[in-house]
């Protein structure tokens, strides 16, 4: 299990990666004769030809320089000369490697998880069709993300391993490459809006020739999140919201930019830090966030803590603020799987609607009386 520290930078990070370089010169006429169907992702594109698709990786990781492009051959399909510079993936997989648990929703909502034939330490899995192949010894452990296993890799030979980078240097995949193994770089983790974060099951959909049931997928997400956006508008008040925990003697609080933060504007919430530029984590003195949100309304995501006490044993600060003594403190940390990995983690990508329902729920109980909580859950 990561540590407390890590999921709370994580989560004002991301909330929680080779390929050829691109040659635009190159591949450009092939795409001008092609319309990118990605619509709401910043971070890759898709250009569909007869026999073949060309998925243009356009921020691998944050603020890079460069892209990577990769073709997908349908079988006895003919690649232009142009393209054959450029990694030539077969389509459609029928063995994966995947490096994230946010990959394992896309596969099983697309019903490939059975090719998953491997991934690096298969314990953050949470998700139940997985853990049974898991648990049936159909995946085998692939070593580390910073790290991977090359002789098992070599042993499994996927047909594909889709992997990141935090940044242009990545010898380990370079090693696999050169090992002749097929490696795809996945940038989802630095989407930041909600919908493009999920957009990304449309990667997948087009590694296993699945584009039509991964847009039909995506489009039902997108109806979802949009409808209870709608609804958000119906709220009468926007109580004020704390975020984020101490490490350290400093408190970790998403950005304004932040995939985190978007989600508690479109959830009709004052987070309270909103204004602040940047995608990731602002490090903030305790003396200021006390001072700034000791009378916030909610509380949510103190870090992996499932309880109030829990908190209180670990910071007695945490006392101070009004939604600790009003119990309006809410964890994503409750909701794990059956080897501990927690679940907001590996689905919420991919599901922002279940999110945003979620919060939606806690700020405004009236639009959605309905509603169960799934990923956060309050803290007793």
């Amino acid at each position: 299990m990561k540590s407390i520290s890590l999921r709370i930078i994580l989560f004002s990070l991301l909330l929680s990666f080779i390929g050829c370089k691109q040659n635009d010169g190159i591949s450009k006429t092939k795409m001008e004769n092609s319309k990118n169907s990605i619509q709401y992702a910043k971070g890759f594109e898709i250009y569909k030809h007869q026999g073949f698709s060309i998925v243009k990786i356009t921020n691998p990781w944050p603020e890079a320089k460069e892209s990577f492009t990769y073709v997908l051959q349908e079988k006895n399909a003919i690649i232009p000369d142009s393209l054959k510079q450029f990694t030539i993936i077969p389509i459609p997989l029928k063995s994966i490697v995947v490096t994230s648990t946010t990959h394992i929703p896309a596969l099983e909502l697309l019903g490939v998880e059975n090719t998953l034939a491997g991934f690096p330490n298969t314990d953050y899995i949470s998700s139940e069709k997985t853990r049974k192949l898991i648990d049936a010894g159909k995946v085998r452990e692939v070593g580390v993300n910073e790290n991977l296993n090359t002789e098992v890799l070599i042993d499994i030979q996927p047909d594909l391993i889709v992997s990141f980078g935090l940044n242009n240097s990545n010898p380990t995949l370079d090693n696999l490459q050169k090992s002749g193994l097929k490696v795809m770089l996945n940038g989802d983790w630095t989407e930041q809006s909600p919908l493009g974060k999920a957009e990304w099951i449309k990667f997948f959909g087009a590694l296993y020739g699945l584009d039509a049931k991964a847009n039909t997928l995506f489009s039902e997400i997108e109806k979802e999140y949009n409808t209870t956006l709608t609804l958000a508008q119906k709220a009468t008040s926007k109580p004020t919201v704390l975020s984020g925990a101490m490490y350290q003697e400093q408190w970790y609080v998403p950005q304004g930019e932040s995939w985190a933060s978007l989600f508690l504007k479109d959830a009709q919430s004052q987070y309270l830090w909103a204004e602040t530029k940047g995608t990731g984590s602002l490090s903030v003195p305790f003396e200021t966030i006390l001072e700034k949100a000791q009378n916030a309304d909610f509380w949510i995501a103190p870090g992996d803590f499932s309880s109030l006490k829990q908190m209180s044993d670990s910071n007695p600060h945490y006392n101070q603020f009004a939604s600790f003594k009003n119990k309006k403190v809410y964890s994503y940390a409750i909701n794990k799987g059956a080897k501990g990995g927690i679940i907001y983690f590996e689905w919420s990508p991919t599901r922002p609607d279940w999110v945003l329902k979620d919060l939606i729920k806690i700020f405004h109980p009236e639009l959605l009386p309905n509603h169960k909580l799934f990923f956060f859950q309050k803290l007793e």
